[in-house]
């Protein structure tokens, strides 16, 4: 595993990028028996969160660079109960929010311009809670993205429960947030879910 990037010596932007380069380094380096000892807890995790938070429609991402995969997860809690609705996010081809189209287990997807499957079709919809991939992340519930702000502008117009989602080796003292960040409602870890602030 890579050493876990310093901000001593470097700018807040420098910082922010080494920080992404070794979240996604460390991730695609994960041995299958690794990544799965990760992800069962995650999941117990995220299941129990679900619980409390009690969403209709819930917001997720197709794994992209040894992101946690959730698509089994969200799959056993929509047939829990037919009323629930996944939704994944369309990236759009100007700078904007992002929309959410409805994904039922098996669709058929195209890949959009960055290569990620998302649904072709169907009206946009608003989740009630979206899991939000980290490369990094800290306590106070700011993340590091890919570095496009799909997600700041997204979270900017709608209002729906944002849980960071990543694994412990990507959490740090503090991401350097910028001006135009929105904290996470939650941080979701193989440790547990942490409600920010609390």
């Amino acid at each position: 595993m890579s050493t876990l990037p310093s901000a001593q010596g470097t700018t807040p932007a420098e910082y922010r990028k080494a920080l992404r380069a070794y979240g996604i380094a460390t991730r695609e380096a994960l041995t299958a028996a690794h990544r799965s000892a990760l992800m069962r807890p995650l999941e117990t995790h995220l299941q129990t969160l679900l619980a409390e938070l009690r969403p209709t429609v819930l917001g997720f991402c197709w794994p992209f660079r040894g992101e946690p995969d959730l698509r089994a997860a969200v799959a056993h809690w929509l047939a829990a109960d037919a009323s629930r609705i996944a939704v994944l996010p369309i990236v759009p081809h100007q700078p904007g929010p992002m929309s959410f189209r409805r994904w039922t287990p098996g669709m058929e997807m195209p890949l959009d311009r960055h290569g990620i499957p998302h649904p072709p079709e169907g009206e946009p919809l608003v989740p009630d809670v979206v899991l939000i991939p980290c490369n990094a992340f800290d306590g106070a519930g700011y993340r590091v993205g890919y570095g496009a702000g799909y997600f700041d502008r997204t979270l900017a117009v709608m209002n729906p429960v944002a849980v960071g989602l990543g694994f412990e080796f990507a959490r740090v003292d503090s991401v350097n947030p910028q001006p135009h960040d929105r904290p996470m409602d939650w941080i979701l870890t193989e440790r547990g879910a942490f409600r920010v602030g609390a």
